[in-house]
């Protein structure tokens, strides 16, 4: 029989299970509710939408009405009526039903391979933690930073810090400091794209002082190659180039906007304030010179000056190019395709990308042979000169009234214009649709006032008429004397030029009213391009006093008409062109009219930014912006160590590579910003002191095998150099380089027939003198036929912006060095400095050439291979002497020279020498 006492203890054993029972589940409840860690959207799910999703669900296509571009595209019902993501709910939520389903049919994605069943587990998770969405980390405003704490040797500031934080969790050393006569090769070549002369080099490796290599560093950066070296990374982004590209590809004089780069760079011209002038330098209040020049940077698109184009599609072509290479240089996002749709892949929409256009659709530059609008310097003008020809052209012509004061004064009475629709004034009663004028009817006219017709005998216009007509020359007022009747055809939209003689002769200065008599059908309306005024044909084919004239004239329209430098000037009023969106990106298409906005995704207008390309410059310099202070930054950091943090330099987008450090990318972006106020020299100063870029570049097995490309940077650079420091660097070295600065481009040494452009009478006119040796930002760029050398070593042609040279190895390059006729007398001038500074030995002759190009001293076995080479190629010329000559000019010491010349060929032609240790 039981007894009270053993059921109370059997009770109490039941609630002491019962409580251990209890207990047990609750701590599986943790464990399992601490294993279903927070899914990360960025790090997790996007990965998996972007290479599984977005093709068929995205900006592009949204196959049965779904989209995974946008959170609340994402939660929106689908065609089906369904909701293919419900936030906390997976097992209801069609998207996993897609996944999980074995319906071949039915499961997503369609015809391609499953997800694995972990993709799957996320989605899951995700959607159970309510489908949280992130914006990609690029599109968030950089945030304060905490800086590593790191007490090591190794650590000159903090960028260092977050170095060494990387390499310690991936369990890796840094490298020592580079030996100090690599160093100093490495920070010239990297700040001003010249290597240390030798005494430079010398001094730096003799100096034990503390702050030695800052001294030098500061020195560099004062250096007026700095600007040179920088430019010539910037004319990539900008695609300068002297030509206008396309099949004539003729000259373009935009070279002044070369130089305002370089200078902007010595003068280390804040970032915002570059921008700024590059953007919308002619709406700052007074502009200056320099500031009007540097909008000639979206003046360097292309023109097609081909016959039977259309020049609204390629104005509209060039527009395009704007849009793309402002978000590729400031933004590092790609836009292109957004010209057709929205973004497969970045929250841009297809209506914003025609938003931001309507900020850059109003300049009056068109797609004209002439490339108006462009901006005269003082300097581009050659007053003595011309003051010179008008005295010669008033002396034959007995004229004894004097000198115009002005150079407008002295073009109205010495030359005969072509008068374009910005020539004429507000009171004539037209339509301007730049860069034509455009007559409605009987009563329209222009007039162009204070014109000398003095020897004036025909008068011409070219025009688009498709229903015909004529157009009068009236003296003094609409109503006033006919004194010319030039007669249209109907044209079918092409222009064509039509001309008649003048009635009477006319002397002296006057007005000229053009007056339009349409035909009898239809409105008669018609769109001039420009009206020409000609003096006629001499009866007498003998007469020296009328062809000196005429050469005189002809001349002096050069001195007081130069080219200008296109550069960019607003529409105004009635002239100003409306904005709409291109359906599927068909410029003939047109969808709703837009106004000028910038992509939500990005910061909004700064308050009180006007909504002009003014304002979108102040946009995109705004610290809001999370992107222009990153790009930059990554740029620059990519030209010192070889890679960018983000690889992707073009591309910060999410389907952009992720940055290897992004604290410190982000670290460095608000010091740029804030600490250094937008200066490119302090922060390449910053990059430059840290023991990052100070490591040598030498590197062991396993760290190859763990890191091959340097991403973690536990080594210093070793990259190939650009192809303009490889020719500056070979001229330096030889001691033909020229520290001429500025001006326009040259010519120096290409092979023979390189330019056979078709329908262009251009040529490459060797230069003369020093101009040959210039540094290669100054070399004459074509675009249709690049200078070959740096073609050869991955220079761009320049026809789009470059925002990253890909380093490419080819056996044309090693050929290139070897044979290029530059290269050739490089070699022959650094054999010429061995001879004469190496002393009387061989070997001591190759070696001062070898510390010459690379500031240490060869290998014993080195100079062995070299010396045995020498002897080789001794014996060659003593066979050959002509060839010696040829080799080295007709010189006493040819044949020593020569075979010294295929020494230094060979020490140039060096994987060291080529390359940045």
């Amino acid at each position: 029989m039981t007894t009270i006492s053993n059921l109370f203890q059997r009770k109490s054993r039941a609630v002491m299970i019962a409580f251990i029972v209890l207990g047990v589940l609750a701590v599986y409840a943790c464990v399992d509710a601490f294993s279903e860690s927070e899914v990360g959207f960025n790090s997790q799910v996007r990965p998996i939408i972007n290479t599984k999703c977005i093709a068929c669900h995205g900006g592009v296509k949204k196959a049965g009405g779904f989209s995974l571009l946008f959170r609340e595209e994402a939660l929106a019902k689908t065609k089906s009526g369904k909701r293919a993501i419900i936030p906390g709910d997976p097992e209801n939520s069609e998207l996993i039903k897609r996944l999980v389903t074995h319906d071949k049919d039915q499961r997503m994605p369609l015809e391609k391979d499953p997800l694995s069943g972990e993709e799957i587990d996320i989605f899951k998770k995700w959607i159970k933690q309510g489908a949280k969405w992130e914006d990609h980390w690029a599109f968030i405003k950089p945030q304060n930073v905490t800086v590593p704490n790191f007490e090591d040797s190794f650590v000159k500031n903090d960028i260092d810090k977050f170095i060494l934080q990387k390499l310690k969790e991936e369990k890796l050393e840094h490298a020592a400091e580079a030996d100090k006569a690599i160093l100093i090769r490495r920070v010239s070549l990297d700040l001003t794209g010249l290597p240390p002369t030798e005494k430079e080099a010398l001094d730096f490796v003799n100096d034990t002082s503390p702050h030695a290599y800052e001294k030098v560093v500061d020195h560099l950066l004062k250096s007026s190659a700095f600007g040179e070296r920088w430019a010539a990374m910037w004319l990539d982004l900008a695609r300068f180039s002297d030509t206008k590209g396309y099949e004539k590809d003729q000259h373009r004089n935009i070279w002044r906007y070369r130089d305002y780069v370089i200078k902007s760079f010595n003068e280390d011209k804040p970032y915002d304030k570059f921008t700024i002038e590059q953007l919308a330098g002619d709406l700052l209040p007074n502009p200056t010179e320099d500031q009007i020049i540097a909008t000639a940077f979206h003046r360097n698109t292309m023109n097609n000056d081909e016959g039977g184009t259309n020049d609204e599609e390629f104005r509209t072509v060039e527009l395009i190019d704007r849009i793309n290479t402002t978000f590729d240089v400031w933004q590092g996002v790609t836009i292109g395709c957004v010209q057709c749709h929205s973004h497969p892949y970045d929250p841009i929409r297809h209506k914003e990308y025609y938003n931001f256009m309507a900020f850059l659709n109003n300049t009056r530059d068109n797609d004209l042979n002439e490339e108006a609008p462009t901006y005269i310097s003082q300097k581009d003008f050659d007053l003595p000169k011309a003051k010179e020809l008008m005295e010669k052209i008033n002396t034959l012509k007995g004229d004894k009234s004097g000198l115009p004061a002005t150079v407008s004064e002295m073009r109205k009475k010495y030359l005969l214009p072509n008068l374009q629709a910005k020539d004429f004034d507000d009171s004539s009663k037209i339509y301007f649709n730049h860069p034509t004028i455009t007559y409605k009817g009987t009563g329209s006219y222009v007039s162009y006032k204070n014109i000398n017709l003095t020897g004036v005998t025909k008068l011409a216009c070219r025009f688009v008429s498709d229903k015909g007509g004529i157009i009068e020359a009236h003296l003094d007022s609409p109503e006033g004397s006919l004194i010319a009747s030039i007669g249209m055809a109907s044209s079918f939209g092409e222009f064509y030029e039509s001309s008649a003689p003048i009635i009477r002769p006319v002397s002296g200065v006057h007005s000229i009213y053009y007056t339009l008599k349409p035909n009898n059908i239809g409105s008669g309306d018609a769109r001039i391009w420009e009206f020409k005024l000609y003096q006629g044909e001499n009866k007498n084919k003998d007469d020296k006093k009328q062809k000196a004239l005429d050469s005189l004239r002809n001349e002096l329209s050069w001195r007081i008409n130069p080219q200008g430098t296109p550069v960019f000037e607003e529409l105004k009023g009635d002239n100003r062109r409306n904005t709409f969106v291109f359906l599927r990106g068909n410029w003939t298409n047109h969808g709703e009219k837009v106004e000028p906005e910038v992509p939500k995704a990005l910061n909004p207008l700064p308050q009180g930014a006007p909504k002009s390309r003014l304002g979108m410059a102040m946009w995109l310099t705004s610290k809001d912006n999370p992107l222009t202070a990153r790009v930059q930054v990554n740029r620059l950091w990519e030209q010192l160590f070889g890679y960018g943090i983000v690889e992707t330099v073009e591309d910060f987008g999410s389907q952009g590579n992720k940055p290897s450090h992004q604290e410190l990318l982000d670290w460095m972006s608000l010091k740029f910003m804030n600490d250094f106020n937008w200066s490119n020299k302090k922060l390449l100063k910053l990059m430059v002191m840290s023991g990052t870029y100070r490591q040598s570049s030498s590197a062991n097995a396993d760290l190859l095998q763990k890191d091959p490309r340097n991403r973690l940077i536990a080594r210093g650079p070793r990259v190939r150099l650009t192809a303009e420091q490889i020719r500056d660097q070979a001229l330096s070295v030889s001691g033909l380089l020229s520290k001429k600065m500025f001006g326009p481009s040259v010519m120096p040494d290409q092979p023979a027939g390189v330019w056979q452009t078709v329908y262009s009478g251009m040529e490459w006119r060797l230069s003369a003198g020093e101009d040959r040796y210039r540094r290669a930002v100054y070399t004459y760029m074509r675009r249709t036929s690049p200078y070959p050398n740096m073609l050869t070593f991955d220079a761009p042609s320049r026809e789009f912006c470059m925002v990253r040279r890909i380093r490419t190895n080819t056996p044309l390059q090693a050929l290139a060095i070897l044979n290029d006729t530059v290269t050739t007398q490089v070699s022959a001038a650094l054999a010429k400095r061995m001879f004469a500074e190496g002393g009387k030995d061989l070997r001591s002759q190759i070696s001062k050439g070898y510390q010459l190009a690379l500031f240490n001293s060869p290998k014993p076995e080195t100079v062995n291979k070299l010396v045995r080479f020498y002897n080789k190629a001794s014996e060659f010329y003593k066979k050959n002497p002509k060839k010696a000559v040829i080799m080295v000019g007709n010189d006493d010491k040819a044949a020593r020279l020569a075979p010294l010349t295929l020494v230094a060929s060979a020490i140039i032609n060096q994987d060291e020498f080529l390359t940045k240790e």
